[in-house]
């Protein structure tokens, strides 16, 4: 397909393939949340405190790697592409080093090796999460970026799913925790990495997608007008860096306000995920996981609302769609924190939180991308990245201590705070909003797409 020709049509078959890399990312990282704290205390005998700084040196990794290697796919010319170089020499090495670190788990127990192969794995994952990632902004045109960062949403959520199943059909717990045989569920997962990177590679050409897009397409400027095909091509062909990064002052600042806005509402949504498991017992006396409807209601809501969302973007904007999501999730947190007990509107609040959160993550990656050209879309999905792994190092530490010293209560309003803070750091972006060309004619919108 010449791109330029249908710059209006997203493709969804090609989209769906790119999303392939996410999904074999969001596997691995489920199964890590879930199980490696488990090894670390069933296997290895550690503390609650020693388990969470260990399971905290992925986000703390993620400060310096993702922007790193972001860039340096910027920089990479093979020819296989920039992105897929990255994507499967990690993948590769990803996957060997989970086969060691659960070979060396069910045969060893020295800690020490345990954890200086999850090191390694580790940064082996961060060597290929924003290349993997920035491979959709570029092969998919500027107003269609919402859409398809709902699609690469879902990829990654089948991809987290996939995991749980395995979990429930293969990891059969031993009688003694410590014993429990993670080999086949490794195994699975090995395989899924493998094959579903294997399959981009070979569905998605990147080299010859890219020379489509730089060839057919009139780019959008973020603003809703177009850039010119010959300045498009200029930020591609430039050889020197000349042309690399022309931001001006506006956009610069519309840059740093948009990055303060990811990291104030990650500040607040991961401190209410995180907290709500101990908010639920020390506030209103529940037990036995009575908090997992409320967030398993608000991950439904939120993947239910993935596609719909993308298509609202697409007729209002990206940055109206953002403001309505922050206001829907500070009026939950606020009607949240007024609650004494334990309600089922709890989980109508945590529904609407979700589908909030979905207006904000489908949204909110495609305006930091746009704002930067073709040759530096790695550089700001690792800077994304960065802004949105700091909330969650952040986050952890300073609500945990208003939770510990002032009181529970504080959970909800200190969501309320930082959401709202979010707010207005995101009124003050005005770039990085495409919206679509009208139509030539009313026909025209009835137009389906291939």
């Amino acid at each position: 397909m010449y791109w330029g020709d249908d710059i209006m049509k997203l493709n969804y078959k090609r989209t769906i393939l790119i999303g392939l890399a996410f999904m074999s990312i969001c596997s691995f990282w489920q199964f890590y949340d879930n199980e490696i704290p488990k090894i670390l205390t069933y296997h290895y005998g550690l503390g609650e405190t020693y388990t969470g700084v260990i399971m905290a040196l992925d986000n703390v990794l993620a400060l310096f790697m993702l922007p790193l290697f972001g860039a340096l796919s910027d920089k990479a010319e093979t020819r296989i592409g920039k992105r897929m170089p990255f994507i499967l020499a990690g993948t590769a090495l990803s996957s060997v080093l989970l086969f060691t670190l659960i070979y060396v788990a069910h045969v060893s127990s020295n800690l020490a090796l345990f954890i200086a192969i999850l090191l390694f794995l580790l940064v082996s994952m961060g060597t290929y999460r924003s290349p993997a990632v920035a491979l959709m902004p570029e092969l998919t045109p500027a107003v269609h970026r919402s859409k398809a960062n709902a699609i690469i949403n879902l990829m990654g959520t089948l991809g987290a799913v996939y995991t749980l199943v395995m979990i429930k059909l293969l990891l059969k717990s031993a009688e003694n925790e410590a014993d429990t045989n993670y080999i086949p569920l490794m195994l699975s997962l090995v395989i899924f990495m493998v094959l579903t990177v294997l399959i981009l590679f070979i569905a998605i050409p990147e080299n010859k997608l890219i020379k489509q897009v730089r060839e057919g397409v009139e780019d959008f400027d973020g603003e809703g007008g177009l850039i010119s095909k010959e300045l498009a091509e200029a930020d591609v062909n430039a050889s020197d860096g000349s042309v690399k990064e022309v931001l001006t002052k506006d956009v610069r600042k519309s840059m740093s306000f948009l990055l303060m806005s990811v990291f104030l509402w990650f500040t607040a949504y991961n401190a209410v995920t995180t907290a709500f498991s101990r908010y639920v017992t020390e506030v209103w006396d529940l037990h036995n996981g009575a908090y997992a409807d409320c967030l398993m209601v608000a991950t439904v809501a939120a993947v239910l609302s993935y596609l719909p969302i993308g298509v609202v973007s697409a007729k209002i904007g990206r940055k109206l769609t953002i403001l309505s999501g922050i206001a829907l999730m500070i009026m939950c947190y606020l009607a949240a924190s007024f609650m004494q007990s334990f309600s089922p509107v709890m989980n109508f609040y945590f529904a609407i939180i979700g589908v909030g959160w979905a207006a904000i993550n489908v949204n909110s990656y495609p305006m930091v991308v746009e704002m930067g050209r073709s040759s530096v879309l790695g550089k700001y999905t690792g800077l994304y990245y960065t802004f949105s792994m700091a909330a969650q190092v952040f986050t952890p530490i300073f609500s945990g201590f208003l939770l510990e010293h002032v009181s529970y209560r504080t959970l909800f309003p200190y969501a309320v705070v930082f959401s709202t803070l979010s707010f207005i750091t995101m009124i003050m972006v005005k770039h990085g909003d495409t919206k679509p060309r009208k139509k030539k004619s009313i026909l025209e919108n009835f137009d389906v797409d291939d």
